[in-house]
């Protein structure tokens, strides 16, 4: 018998994910919660297991195409098993060679009635309440194969299909649990010894399959040395052929067209929102930093950590800035936690972690959880979770040499901080003129949720702590 799996709903709204590698091949045994593709979602790449055992016949998706939720993602066959001698009606397990009828529980298994009114879930209850062993089939006391009752489809059971989308059996009270599912004639998918999700995405940039390369590390774990020792030199690409160009041009000319899929498309939509609907303002200041940096030498905490905790002061004194624009009912909803999102640059795109509940954090614990959060949305494993919910934004834009930003707000947010590089300029100080250390804050809001005073206020409250950090311990 053959079940088809189907694309799980990966969490927060998703729609649909895009096939990146698969990780068996059509005539290959999988077991149980063996993960069989990678897939990226607008969220992050995750590996999917499958909730049966058996011989994969089919896969649905090329890599690079991007599959909606609930379409057929593989096909597995159960193994055969061979036949036995079932129980006799109202005998029970025949004592000779303790046979029981066989069934197996699907991936969500519907309640199946037993004799005597005895109700069990994903597996086949017999007449003396013993679990039906793994089996496609079983038979009657005569010898002849039955089916499944309930037209029951046979299969292993699964723990899980993701984390939190489980497929779990249960079996009726005092019921031995079911045994593994029956070996295959095919050998199993060997595992592969990596724990970086660096060293995976390192290996199939440059397509190489980590089966076949031998780790240095202890226990034979792959190592990034390992892979990079593999590397070649890229094969070149052939350009896509050019489709047809709509008023007739000569089709050499025509522009590639690059699809947006994954975190690209997610973005694109989000930033277009947006715009449209949020109109915004931007704001700017000069500050002196070079107190802030003597902070952080003094400290030795992260420059990120530092103007988090600035936000933070700012936003207690400035409360109706944590907020959003209820369009529908015309509405300002001030939020009661600081959920702090920063922008992070990764290899796979722009990201925005959340550092969750700010306001109840230490500068040394946001420190390292800011550090906690870059370095595992750079590995690409962010959950969805530390992705969403976030209720203000820090953007810190001077890493990529730049002085000043107008940045397109994070909707729903109502405002974001930007933070442009710190360098040496005159600087009048003191009364005298110095070469001081200098950064460009910006400041862009939603116009409907406060006017230019609190926005100016705002600005100025950051401004003044960049220079001063000191001033920060008046309002702990």
């Amino acid at each position: 018998m053959t079940e088809t799996f189907l694309l799980p709903d990966l969490g927060e709204g998703l729609t649909g994910a895009e096939i990146v590698r698969w990780l068996v091949e059509v005539g290959e045994a999988v077991t149980v919660d063996q993960p069989v593709v990678e897939v990226e979602t607008a969220k992050a790449m995750v590996e999917v297991p499958c909730p049966y055992a058996g011989v994969v016949t089919e896969r649905f998706g090329a890599v690079g195409e991007e599959i909606p939720v609930g379409s057929p993602l593989v096909s597995v066959a159960h193994p055969a098993t061979a036949p036995g001698r079932g129980p006799t009606p109202g005998t029970g397990t025949d004592p000779a060679d303790g046979s029981t009828p066989a069934a197996h529980s699907t991936g969500i298994a519907p309640n199946v009635t037993a004799p005597h009114g005895v109700t069990t879930t994903g597996a086949t209850a017999t007449t003396d309440g013993t679990n039906g062993l793994n089996g496609a089939s079983g038979t009657n006391g005569h010898g002849t194969p039955t089916a499944p009752p309930n037209g029951e489809p046979s299969g292993g059971g699964s723990g899980q299909v993701l984390v939190g989308y489980g497929t779990g059996t249960t079996t009726s009270p005092g019921s031995p649990p079911p045994p593994p599912p029956a070996a295959s004639s095919s050998p199993a998918r060997s595992a592969v010894a990596v724990i970086s999700p660096l060293v995976r995405k390192l290996a199939r940039d440059h397509g190489i399959d980590l089966r076949t390369v031998q780790g240095s590390g202890p226990d034979g774990l792959i190592l990034r040395a390992d892979v990079m020792a593999r590397t070649a030199p890229p094969t070149p690409t052939p350009p896509p052929p050019a489709s047809a160009s709509p008023r007739g041009q000569d089709p050499a000319g025509t522009a590639l067209r690059t699809p947006l899929r994954g975190i690209a498309a997610a973005a694109a939509a989000k930033l277009s929102r947006s715009r449209t609907e949020i109109p915004d303002a931007t704001c700017w200041v000069d500050a002196d930093a070079t107190e802030l940096l003597a902070a952080r030498r003094a400290t030795e905490l992260p420059l990120l950590a530092l103007l988090s905790r600035i936000c933070v002061a700012a936003l207690a004194r400035y409360p109706q800035l944590n907020a959003t624009f209820d369009a529908a009912t015309n509405e300002i909803v001030t939020l009661p936690a600081v959920h702090l999102g920063f922008a992070a640059q990764t290899d796979r795109g722009l990201l925005v972690p959340v550092l969750r509940d700010a306001h109840t954090r230490t500068t040394r614990e946001l420190g390292a959880e800011l550090a906690r959060l870059t370095e595992t949305a750079r590995a690409g494993t962010l959950s969805p979770a530390e992705l969403t919910g976030s209720t203000f934004t820090l953007n810190n834009y001077g890493v990529f040499g730049v002085d000043g930003s107008t940045p397109i707000l994070n909707h729903p947010e109502a405002a974001m901080l930007g933070v442009g590089r710190i360098v040496p300029k005159p600087w009048a100080h003191e009364g005298e003129l110095a070469l001081r250390h200098v950064v460009q804050l910006s400041f862009t809001f939603d116009h409907r949720v406060c006017d230019g005073a609190v926005a100016g206020g705002f600005l100025r409250h950051v401004a003044d702590r960049v220079e001063s950090p000191l001033s920060l311990l008046a309002d702990l």
